[in-house]
């Protein structure tokens, strides 16, 4: 669909295939849109793709036969066909998706869908599936405010699968749709599951179990705290936490360096603070504080933040135990 970061999706994927080992073949069928073909093509380099792509030619349909032929005869694993945006009111543009669909007749056909969209997407995937069967879809933008609710509508009306979903902009920031994680966000309860499962790709040295059980001491907390960049930027994994604020870029750059004065501070403690924080009185406050290069208010302003995560970790295991009562296990 028009507007829906179609182009940037099929990079994602791109990039989603070539990291499970497989050779991944970008075609841009494109013929409309300015830069299009430029887009691709850096995309192509940034995830490491084989490329198919030219000016001049009068129509998508032979574009992508050309970029199809060209991929088998490399011995691509999986072509992925870029085509012009379309709105379910441009009848010409919709007739030629059906061309190209029957020039390259492809294994899926794939409709990429806008989040923020809302019920309106449900109108537009039927107009399409109307053209051409659509085998499943992506929703786009589910990192914003909106809960892709309206995808929900398209799937019901087209008989598509959701696929994935576009967590944001980077190439991957792209993730296989879950139902339970999909529901858990529509309910604005977070995503407990996704939000596991980055722990896990780090290897957390806090088991994940124990940070959504709520069984939290200051040590697991320093660990967390010094693994949490490899999870990716901040605001994200705040929206996979039930109740969690927005970030703006000027909190997110504050809370990176509350984390680094944070983290000097607890390497200032002994094992029996971080594992007892109830210990820590003013005497050792100020041997902390000096040993860290901050001040008093800083190491209260820590204990405070531990305090805070450690009471929202027991609303997490609430939440979570009701969501397995309706049968949505994360």
């Amino acid at each position: 669909l028009q507007g829906s970061g179609k182009t940037t999706t099929a990079a994602k994927l791109a990039y989603y295939f070539g990291k499970r080992g497989y050779r991944v073949g970008l075609v841009c069928a494109d013929n409309y849109r300015p830069g299009a073909l430029d887009q691709l093509k850096q995309l192509s380099r940034i995830v490491g793709a084989e490329f198919y792509g030219r000016e001049g030619a009068q129509s998508s349909a032979t574009l992508a036969r050309e970029g199809v032929s060209v991929m088998r005869s490399k011995g691509v694993d999986v072509i992925i066909v870029d085509t012009a945006g379309r709105h379910k009111e441009e009848r010409g543009l919709l007739e030629e998706m059906k061309e190209i669909a029957e020039a390259v007749k492809p294994d899926e056909v794939v409709l990429v869908l806008d989040a923020t969209m809302g019920k309106r997407a449900g109108s537009h995937a039927e107009a399409f599936h109307k053209v051409v069967p659509v085998g499943s879809i992506i929703i786009t933008k589910m990192d914003g405010a909106a809960r892709g609710g309206g995808a929900l509508a398209a799937v019901a009306r087209t008989g598509a699968r959701i696929s994935f979903i576009g967590v944001g902009e980077k190439v991957e920031e792209l993730e296989p749709f879950d139902p339970p994680s999909f529901v858990s966000r529509l309910l604005g309860m977070g995503d407990l599951k996704a939000l596991v499962e980055r722990m896990r790709k780090v290897e957390l040295r806090a088991k994940p179990e124990t940070f959504l059980t709520g069984r939290f001491t200051l040590l697991e907390f320093k660990n967390q705290l010094e693994e949490v960049t490899k999870l990716g930027p901040l605001r994200k994994l705040l929206e996979l936490m039930p109740g969690a604020p927005q970030l703006t870029p000027e909190l997110e750059e504050a809370g990176r360096q509350n984390i680094k004065r944070w983290l000097a501070i607890m390497n200032s403690m002994t094992v029996e603070e971080l594992t007892h924080p109830e210990t820590i009185n003013r005497s050792r406050m100020l041997r902390i504080a000096r040993g860290s290069g901050t001040t008093v208010k800083d190491v209260r302003e820590l204990l405070a933040a531990y305090r805070r995560t450690r009471k929202l970790l027991k609303s997490l295991a609430r939440r979570r135990r009701a969501l397995s009562g309706v049968g949505i296990n994360v």
